[in-house]
């Protein structure tokens, strides 16, 4: 017997790399290439279009950067309201 009953999503219960990388912005520190690139697991590149094509321009999150001693350090800055 078959039933037409759409399928329950599951619940996410594991973090996305994307939620990662967003909680790392998040820090009033914020976080480096190198630091991002590691938790995630990612090639510097793939970090850097992430933060610019999924959180800057779809999700409307305003990434700034500064150069400090210890490299650059990004972090987010404004948030959509």
């Amino acid at each position: 017997m078959t039933t037409n009953a759409p399928k329950r999503a599951k619940a996410r219960a594991t973090k996305s790399k994307i939620d990662i990388i967003i909680g790392l912005l998040k820090r009033p520190k914020g976080a480096t290439l190198e630091q991002l690139a590691a938790a995630t697991g990612w090639q510097a590149h793939s970090v850097r279009g992430a933060m610019s094509g999924t959180l800057n321009k779809k999700q409307g999150l305003e990434i700034g950067s500064e150069k400090t001693d210890g490299g650059r350090v990004y972090r987010i800055i404004t948030v959509p309201a």
